[in-house]
């Protein structure tokens, strides 16, 4: 059987996609997630047929391409991925080397079926995410009879070829963020006023009083009258002065603090969300739980 590169087999291939060309998405594998490498092209048969995928293995196996085929593969166009179903690091190892000038003929395609036939012949059938898929004994295949729905396993893209619809929905997220709302400045300044303040003094002063003895005029004692000029008495004299000064004491004291209030805000916002659309065109759809 003949095999054609895609864009050998029809030019005109990418209208067909209607732009999702799966030509350079990412292929990984569904049993770890692990990065296989990266879809390089795809061949088909005559009849125009999907029949393998081209992955380029880059660092995983550094720098060897190898045919995943189509029955082993799962396409999700919203990530722009592949996932290879079961697909193996040894597997890949076993695979021969694919290049762009090897002509496919019975025998290599028979050395890429082996190597995947072995997984389903090792006594455990290949798990995929969704599903297991079913055990396939090994059988004996003729070359002169040979076609690929022999090995639905392997060439059938039926169920397996299922393509993901993400639908997204927007909801609404409660947060807060703390700005400055205003400010308050505290401080203080003088004010002078002139107060009055009386304080009591005391002056002395001189009282001279003249007065008539009750013995006025009678005679005194030898002696005792001396005549001297010039006798003076001293009085001191005191007063007193109001002395005024200034101190400074502790009228009182301002403490500042905050206080939080709380206090509920609603809002209200439009939010979008995807639903689905189906237009079947007369065919019947399943619809499935989630």
């Amino acid at each position: 059987m003949v095999l054609y590169k895609l864009e050998d087999f029809d030019t005109n291939y990418q209208d067909a996609f209607d732009g999702n060309d799966i030509k350079g998405y990412e292929v990984y594998s569904d049993l770890d997630n692990e990065k296989v490498g990266t879809v390089k092209n795809i061949l088909v048969e005559e009849s125009g047929r999907f029949r393998y995928l081209v992955v380029d293995t880059g660092f995983w196996i550094f720098g060897k391409q190898v045919l995943l085929p189509v029955g082993r593969i799962r396409i999700d166009t919203g990530d722009r991925r592949v996932y290879a179903v079961g697909f193996t690091k040894e597997q890949a190892e076993a695979l021969p080397e694919f290049s762009d000038d090897l002509k496919v003929d019975y025998d290599y395609e028979e050395q890429v079926r082996g190597v995947y036939r072995d997984r389903a012949d090792t006594a455990t059938p290949l798990e995929t995410s969704a599903a297991s898929m079913p055990y396939v004994a090994r059988a004996a295949y003729d070359r002169n009879t040979y076609n690929y729905e022999q090995e639905p396993d392997l060439y059938n893209m039926g169920d397996r070829n299922q393509d993901t619809l993400k639908l997204y929905e927007e909801r609404l997220v409660a947060n807060k963020t703390r700005r400055k709302a205003g400010e308050v400045s505290i401080g203080k300044h003088v004010e002078a006023e002139t107060q009055r303040v009386s304080v009591p003094v005391e002056k002395e002063r001189v009282v001279v009083e003249r007065t008539t003895p009750d013995n006025a005029g009678k005679p005194v004692s030898p002696g005792e009258a001396t005549f001297r000029e010039g006798e003076v008495a001293h009085v001191d004299l005191y007063e007193e002065k109001p002395d005024i000064r200034k101190e400074a004491v502790l009228r009182e004291e301002v403490r500042i603090r905050k206080e939080v209030e709380q206090e509920m805000v609603s809002t209200q916002e439009q939010v979008r969300r995807e639903e689905l659309d189906i237009d079947s065109e007369g065919r019947p759809i399943v619809d499935k739980d989630r």
